[in-house]
C-alpha cells in the first residue's frame, strides 16, 4: 500500500474472519484487476470501498447461490472500475468512491456485454441495484 494505514483494521476482528469465508480471495482482488502496478493502489482503495456492502451481504438472509453471485458480481464491477480509469481521463481522475457511485443506479451497472451473457449481465445488473440502494440508504440519525 502506498500509504501506512493498516486497512485490514477497518474491519472488525470477528467480522474479518467471516468476510475471509465468504471472500477467500478478497486480498488478491487488486492484483487481478490489475493491468499494470499503478492499478493496485486504486484496486485496495476499492476493496476497501465495497467491504462495507460485502458485510451487509453477510448480514441479509440470502440464500448461498445468491450471496455468492453478489460476491462474484462484486469482484467484476471492481474490474470494471479500473477498466473505466483506462477508457475515460476523466474517471482517472474521480476518487474511487465517486467512480463506482457514478457506475451504479436505480438501472443497474455498466454494459459489460460482449464478455458476459445476457443472464449474466441481468444478474450483474441486479448486484449493482442492491449495490446503489445501499450507497443511498438514508443514514441513521446521530444520538
Amino acid at each position: 500500500m502506498s500509504d501506512n494505514v493498516d486497512r485490514a483494521q477497518i474491519v472488525p476482528p470477528d467480522r474479518a474472519a467471516e468476510l475471509a469465508r465468504f471472500c477467500p480471495d478478497l486480498p488478491t482482488w487488486p492484483q487481478r484487476w490489475c493491468f499494470d502496478d499503478a492499478d493496485i493502489d486504486p484496486g485496495e482503495r476499492i476493496v476497501e470501498f465495497l467491504t462495507p456492502f460485502l458485510l451487509y451481504l453477510l448480514d441479509q438472509k440470502l440464500a448461498t447461490k445468491t450471496r455468492r453471485n453478489h460476491r462474484d458480481n462484486i469482484w467484476l464491477l471492481g474490474g470494471e472500475a479500473i477498466r473505466e480509469r483506462y477508457e475515460d481521463d476523466e474517471a482517472m481522475q474521480l476518487p474511487i468512491e465517486e467512480l463506482i457511485t457514478n457506475m451504479v443506479d436505480e438501472e443497474g451497472g455498466p454494459y459489460v456485454c460482449p464478455r458476459i451473457t445476457e443472464s449474466e449481465q441481468e444478474s450483474f445488473d441486479a448486484t449493482c441495484r442492491k449495490l446503489h440502494r445501499f450507497l443511498n440508504r438514508p443514514s441513521p440519525p446521530s444520538r
